[in-house]
């Protein structure tokens, strides 16, 4: 090891003092001001000779590497619960990633240290092979606090609180620095599902379903009134603006929920489910590229409504600046609907419902027709079962930033109520619309009767699961009701 004058500053060669460790050329051999070379010991590197025109470079490295070397045997480890979320913080996960433990035990979850895009590639893969084969041991590269990158090899374990016979309840993280560069290939799948994420690309089921509902009626309704005809090309461009709009409202909701502190207070969400896309938390996107992101799609669905509205009529226009305007205030203040007891959900019943249906026929067939409306309404209510069962782990967090949905509102074991009756009144609408369309309408029946079925399986689900995290089941569960629902009624409608 060298002594305190071998740690001087980078490029300080003034004071470069005798090699008391008889490196060049014996003890206590004096190495002048202007030097031929400079000699570095380097502790667990060994020695080297240095040219003087390179010395500032070597000696920024090795400041580098000392840094380095302080933390290479330095230990972390970590426990999570079995989503991540952070239980336990070792004094050496302090010194290697900057936190300390008050700021992220029951605050943070592990992927807080790592890029995003290894986030979504890689993590998954390590606690898959950890839980199938009872460890992971592998190099990655990890963020401090301050956002700089390092090396390091890590071993994941399972853990069981309860004992192995009750079920793994999480996961140890143990990691060291490493001194070789890691630096993990990102697929170009990755990337993809960077962007599937950022936009919440998987959800546009919600607004897809009822245009396609919209397009099965006018279909039926062209069939049966001789005179009217069906534009395939003005409903895929109607289509494509709506899934625009969707993106567009996804991505703004996130905007504004990060930029109110509303995803920052938020720990206890259902990853893919709610709590938002965590893109911006990932650093996936940042939060200036979020509002850009969002106003481009939003004005590109803007393009294509004016397009509409230029083909087809000012109905037109009306409907879609009515779905702008709930899809883009859902979040944004000062309206905000989110946060007005219910307002918010209502707004999506419509919005992801109703007013798709309604301008669908009307661009395709150009006609009004107010069946088109009633038509939708059914698909806008599981849509707003889906925001609704969504709000359930996000409650606590949201209160503490105004955001006052239902499960706000009314507390989540009276909430469980408020989705009955949402889907009551969804299954009932499809029974009622099956005997009120022309001629009626045996497979929409059958498919009120799907719904109905269906959602009361959900429902004892959410009963029995609204206060613990195995309420996620009933997450995915609203979500394929949502779809395979909207689905259903499309067909029904073409047979």
């Amino acid at each position: 090891m060298g002594t305190t004058a071998d740690r001087r500053p980078p490029g300080d060669c003034s004071r470069l003092r005798a090699d008391q460790h008889g490196t060049g050329g014996g003890p206590g051999r004096a190495v002048p001001t202007r030097c031929r070379a400079v000699l570095l010991p380097l502790r667990g590197l060994g020695h080297k000779r240095v040219k003087a025109p390179f010395a500032n470079l070597y000696l920024s490295r090795l400041f580098y590497f000392q840094k380095l070397l302080k933390v290479k045997n330095m230990k972390s480890v970590i426990t999570c619960d079995m989503e991540g979320r952070i239980e336990t913080f070792s004094k050496g996960a302090e010194e290697l990633f900057g936190y300390s433990a008050e700021e992220v035990v029951g605050k943070e979850r592990v992927s807080v240290f790592s890029p995003g895009e290894i986030v979504l590639q890689n993590v998954p893969v390590w606690l898959d092979t950890a839980s199938r084969e009872g460890k992971y041991e592998g190099e990655t590269r990890f963020l401090r606090k301050d956002g700089s990158p390092f090396s390091a090899r890590i071993r994941i374990t399972p853990t069981f609180a309860n004992g192995k016979a009750n079920g793994q309840t999480g996961y140890c993280g143990v990691t060291e620095a490493v001194a070789e560069e890691v630096d993990p290939p990102i697929r170009w799948t990755t990337k993809l599902v960077k962007a599937l994420a950022i936009t919440r690309m998987p959800f546009l089921s919600a607004v897809l379903m009822p245009a396609f509902i919209g397009g099965a009626f006018a279909y039926h309704y062209v069939l049966d009134n001789p005179g009217t005809a069906f534009s395939w090309g003005l409903f895929l461009w109607a289509v494509l603006g709506v899934a625009l709009l969707h993106l567009g409202s996804n991505v703004m909701n996130d905007y504004f929920d990060v930029k109110d502190g509303t995803d920052g207070a938020n720990n206890n969400y259902f990853l893919q489910f709610s709590g938002g896309s965590r893109a911006i938390e990932l650093g996936l996107i940042t939060l200036g590229q979020t509002k850009k992101l969002g106003l481009l799609l939003l004005a590109a669905s803007g393009l294509i409504g004016a397009y509409l509205a230029w083909a087809t009529g000012w109905p037109a226009l009306m409907i879609g600046l009515a779905g702008l305007a709930i899809g883009y205030l859902y979040t944004a203040p000062p309206v905000r609907l989110v946060a007005r007891r219910g307002l918010g959900e209502l707004g999506i019943a419509l919005a992801f419902g109703p007013l798709v249906t309604l301008g669908i026929v009307y661009v395709a067939t150009l006609q009004l027709v107010p069946m088109a409306f009633w038509i939708g309404l059914p698909a806008g209510l599981l849509t707003a079962n889906i925001l609704l069962i969504n709000e359930f782990p996000d409650a606590e967090s949201d209160a503490l930033t105004g955001k006052n949905h239902l499960v706000v509102t009314f507390g989540k074991e009276k909430s469980t109520y408020i989705y009955l009756g949402i889907l009551l009144a969804a299954a009932g609408l499809t029974l009622g619309l099956s005997f009120a369309l022309p001629g009626g309408n045996l497979w929409l029946a059958l498919v009120a009767v799907l719904i109905l079925a269906s959602g009361l399986a959900i429902f004892r689900h959410i009963r029995m699961h609204y206060e613990d995290r195995s309420l996620v089941l009933s997450n995915k569960r609203t979500i394929a009701l949502s779809a395979l629902g909207g689905l259903f009624t499309a067909i029904a409608l073409i047979l």
